[in-house]
C-alpha cells in the first residue's frame, strides 16, 4: 500500500533520492528548507520524494520529484504528481516544474498533462558545476512545463 507523508525535519536524510532528480547538492540546498518535502512509502520503504514550493500567488512549483531507480516505470511518478495536485487543489492556478530538455523526462511530464511554456537557455551549463547527461543527452536548457491546478 502506498502512503504519503510530509517531512518537516531532517530533510537531508532523503538526499540520496533527491540527488536522482537534481544531482548537485548545492542546488538542492537552494530550495529544500523553504520547500515542503513529501515522501512516498510502500510499506516501510521510502520509494519517492517530492519537494514543492509556492513561487508566486498563482504558481506552485515541483522543485524535485524522484522515484527510487528500482521502482521507476511503475507509475509512481505520475501517482505522486496526481497526489500533489489533489493536495494543493484550489491554492494556486498552476502546478509548474522545470526540467532538462531530455527525451526521457519531457514526454513523461507531457503524458501527465503538463504543457511546455517557457525555456531558460543554457540554465544547466551556467548553474551546475559539471555537465549533466541524461540518456546520452547533455542537458543545457531548462524547460518549464505547467498544468492547471
Amino acid at each position: 500500500m502506498i502512503q504519503f507523508q510530509k517531512i518537516e525535519q531532517q530533510k537531508k536524510q532523503y538526499l540520496s533520492l533527491l540527488l536522482l532528480a537534481d544531482e548537485q547538492e548545492s542546488m538542492i540546498d537552494r530550495y529544500l528548507e523553504q520547500g515542503t518535502l513529501y515522501i512516498m512509502q510502500q510499506e516501510e520503504t521510502v520509494i519517492g520524494v517530492c519537494v514543492v514550493l509556492f513561487t508566486s500567488e498563482t504558481e506552485l512549483e515541483v522543485k524535485n520529484l524522484a522515484i527510487a531507480e528500482e521502482q521507476q516505470g511503475n507509475g509512481y511518478g505520475r501517482m505522486f504528481l496526481e497526489w500533489i495536485a489533489e493536495q494543493y487543489q484550489g491554492t494556486a492556478e498552476w502546478l509548474i516544474l522545470g526540467t532538462g530538455d531530455s527525451p526521457k523526462t519531457i514526454p513523461f511530464y507531457e503524458k501527465c498533462g503538463f504543457v511546455q511554456y517557457q525555456r531558460i537557455l543554457h540554465f544547466f551549463l551556467k548553474n551546475y558545476d559539471h555537465p549533466i547527461w541524461e540518456d546520452g543527452v547533455l542537458l543545457d536548457d531548462m524547460v518549464y512545463l505547467r498544468k492547471p491546478l
